[in-house]
């Protein structure tokens, strides 16, 4: 009887061997041989398909890039491996690894930055029991709390980060307990190393996605998704190497 891997040392391969060893179906396979994600098949003199095992390495290395970078993403570097030298496949495998890599950081970041805005938020409400329109800041005011220029609330305004009210004949700013908490958070994420844009983004999500809470899920949720990537991405390095190496010679070492 044969073996899960007995088709896979057999040649030529039928295109129903390659399907059941690789999971995919039939038109699968035809589909992903059309795309350049596998080589080219030979051609029996009755016009049959006829693979070897290279074709298995693909189709299972193909599997683990789609998990981690998605199928189109997939199907690009696959499509292009043939044509580049050793060197240039590795690093474009290993730039996978980066982006998943990149990714990860990233989203620690914006979880710590949610740390920063939570304790802001935490200092904001205790402020807030029992405040009336006495507890406003002035601009100099708040500036001197938070550590910044009154120029940088300027801007921070002009960028709608923070809306301040209008008072008085001369239309001098007044920052209610709303917008001292919005400034708080704008400061914790620009000491955080965050961006104008990044924090705009930040700001809009907090909104979007109904507070602090709900946006640590959303990040937690993306960690346990790039994990998950970053797994199917090494469970394909077997198969990766077998495709980079297949018309090439071995990288050697340096001696």
């Amino acid at each position: 009887m044969d073996g899960p891997e007995s088709s896979a040392r057999r040649t030529p391969l039928r295109t129903a061997d390659v399907a059941r060893e690789t999971g995919y179906s039939l038109q699968q396979v035809r589909d992903l041989e059309r795309l350049g994600v596998i080589p080219p098949a030979a051609r029996s003199s009755n016009g049959y398909r006829s693979y070897a095992p290279i074709h298995l390495h693909a189709l299972r290395a193909y599997r683990g890039l789609a998990g981690a970078l998605g199928p189109v993403e997939a199907r690009r570097v696959l499509a292009k491996l043939p044509t580049r030298t050793a060197a240039e496949a590795a690093s474009a495998i290993n730039g996978a690894h980066v982006r998943l890599a990149r990714e990860r950081d990233e989203a620690l970041r914006a979880l710590k930055a949610l740390e920063a805005i939570a304790a802001e938020a935490d200092a904001a409400g205790f402020e807030q029991e029992g405040a009336g329109a006495g507890d406003a800041m002035t601009i100099t005011e708040l500036a001197g709390a938070l550590g910044v220029r009154p120029s940088t609330l300027r801007f921070w305004e002009q960028e709608g980060l923070v809306a301040p009210e209008r008072v008085t004949s001369l239309r001098a700013r007044r920052y209610g307990l709303p917008a001292i908490r919005a400034a708080r958070i704008v400061a914790a994420l620009r000491a955080a190393g965050y961006g104008i844009p990044a924090v705009r983004d930040t700001l809009t999500s907090l909104h979007r996605l109904d507070g602090l809470e709900e946006a640590r899920r959303v990040l937690r949720r993306r960690l346990d998704q790039i994990a998950v990537r970053t797994v199917a991405l090494l469970a394909a390095g077997a198969d990766l190497a077998a495709v980079i190496t297949a018309v090439r010679p071995p990288v050697n070492p340096c001696p």
